[in-house]
This record gives C-alpha cells, sequence and structure tokens, in this order.
C-alpha cells in the first residue's frame, strides 16, 4: 500500500513539474516574446546592436502580453508556468547567443500580428 502510494506521489509530481508541452507556434511565439524583452531592455540602456532593431518597448511589450496570454489561455498554464517557459526561452536566447538569428522571424511575426 505504502509502496503504490509513494509511486503515485512520484507520477504526480514528476507530471506537475515536467516542462508544459507547447505548439510549435506557441513556441515560436514565446521565444519571439522573450527576444523582444530582452532587446527591449538593451534598447533602454543605449546598446548599440540593439538600437538597430525597430524600437520594441511599446510593440514589443504588446506581444509580450498579448502572446502569453493566449499561450496561457491555449495550453492552460499558470502564471508560473508560462512565466517558467518566458524565462527558459530568455536564457537560451542568451546562453547561445541567439538573438540576431531569431529577431528576423520574430520581427515578421511582430508585424503580422498587428502590434
Amino acid at each position: 500500500m505504502i509502496t503504490a502510494l509513494i509511486a503515485s506521489t512520484l507520477v504526480f509530481t514528476a507530471q506537475a513539474s515536467a516542462e508544459p508541452e507547447l505548439s510549435l507556434q506557441q513556441l515560436t511565439s514565446m521565444r519571439c516574446a522573450a527576444a523582444f524583452a530582452i532587446v527591449a531592455g538593451r534598447q533602454e540602456d543605449g546598446n548599440s546592436e540593439a538600437l538597430a532593431y525597430p524600437v520594441l518597448s511599446r510593440r514589443g511589450k504588446e506581444f509580450f502580453v498579448r502572446a502569453s496570454a493566449q499561450t496561457m489561455e491555449e495550453a492552460g498554464l499558470t502564471r508560473e508556468q508560462i512565466s517558467a517557459v518566458l524565462s527558459s526561452e530568455a536564457q537560451t536566447l542568451r546562453d547561445e547567443d541567439t538573438i540576431a538569428d531569431v529577431m528576423p522571424g520574430c520581427l515578421l511575426l511582430l508585424d503580422a500580428s498587428g502590434f
């Protein structure tokens, strides 16, 4: 009995802490939202590479908020889960130094979003 209880608790814990399953579209939106936040912050700091992109303080923020809310709703995520996804995407962009690689596609997605 105790072994079954422990096993079921471990399965539940693993499911609760597992990365949420997101579609390619949702992952792309989260990656772009993270990229926009990073670039907007760097623009505010006067970073010359970031200033080469369109100003993202308003449009990028709007995209970030709406894409996050939409992904939360579609995937049934909590605020903590969406925050973890965004943090993970931002960390990956920084660690792999791939912001410049994703920005062209993300800017197209931003234009297509109408924000």
